[in-house]
């Protein structure tokens, strides 16, 4: 495996003889991986194909949901349920143990959401994703009109009645994911460039605004992104997934074949990152665990 090795730390974290494994291809635009644990199989969207299509080891890819609301980022919340940000609904959904779909998340003070785009669970329950304008064009959504003249980031409450904005100043909000103590909340802005940091107060509201890391470069941009148990961010970036330490050093970037749009650490011990990017899934193996998906 090709690395670009900015500090000789992401050698702790990555090793450069794994290798790159194309798992799955032949999509239209590939995001949103989501480990179960249990099942032991791979979810991910394909966005213009409104599919939500599924891979293990011994079937390879099968369609999962066919339509899928033009589906982006997937978890699964506390019960186990499967959270969907939809784009062509301009909504955050939750599949029912029956496998009905319900909408839990759709407006902000009277006016659709733009188009969700990218969520993450915390241990409270609580669901904190991004809502940039990417899902309103026929492509990549529906085309419609947009309601709100902001690209917010929002925190749905445990019981899933309440929604509060947390910050509106982004250019494109994407990526999103705490540290592993909860005590930080990053959001990368795609068209800035750049991932910000946050402190989560008790409240689940977020202060402390600051720049945490910044990319440079053509072919890919801030996007998805995760941390490890060791509370290092590997966010997507110009030619593969960027690797950031806690403190914001820039460590390197796993190099991948195609332009990279999100990933998820999965398999048995949580130390395989699974990469969607353009018409394919990939994965590698790492040195050190990821956070776990509930």
């Amino acid at each position: 495996m090709a690395l670009d090795v900015r500090d000789t730390k992401l050698l702790d974290l990555v090793d450069p003889a794994a290798e790159v494994e194309q798992i799955a291809t032949n999509c239209q635009f590939t995001e949103g991986p989501l480990w179960h644990a249990t099942g032991q199989f791979l979810l991910f969207s394909d966005i213009p194909a409104n599919k939500m299509r599924k891979w293990d080891a011994d079937t390879g890819m099968t369609i999962f949901r066919d339509p899928s609301g033009k589906s982006n980022g997937l978890t699964y919340d506390k019960g186990g349920h499967l959270i969907a940000c939809e784009h062509a609904n301009r909504r955050v959904s939750l599949t029912t143990a029956d496998g009905d779909v319900i909408t839990i998340a759709s407006h902000y003070q009277g006016k659709r959401l733009n188009s969700p785009n990218d969520i993450v669970v915390k241990s409270d329950g609580s669901l904190y994703f991004t809502d940039p304008p990417y899902g309103l064009s026929a492509a990549y959504g529906a085309e419609s009109e947009k309601e709100l003249d902001f690209q917010g980031v929002y925190r749905l409450s445990p019981d899933y009645q309440t929604l509060t904005l947390l910050v509106d100043d982004f250019d494109r909000p994407n990526g999103i994911c705490f540290s592993p103590d909860e005590s930080i909340l990053y959001i990368n802005d795609t068209e800035r460039m750049h991932v910000r940091a946050f402190d989560v107060q008790p409240d689940g509201t977020i202060t402390n605004d600051r720049v945490f890391g910044e990319e440079e470069g053509d072919n890919g941009k801030p996007d998805g992104m995760k941390v490890d148990v060791q509370g290092n961010v590997y966010l997507t970036g110009p030619n593969g997934i960027w690797v950031f330490a806690p403190d914001g050093t820039h460590l390197g970037v796993i190099l991948i074949p195609e332009r990279a749009a999100n990933l998820a650490w999965g398999d048995d011990d949580w130390k395989t990152l699974f990469i969607t990017a353009s018409t394919s899934v990939y994965r590698v193996a790492c040195k050190i665990a990821g956070v776990a998906v509930p």
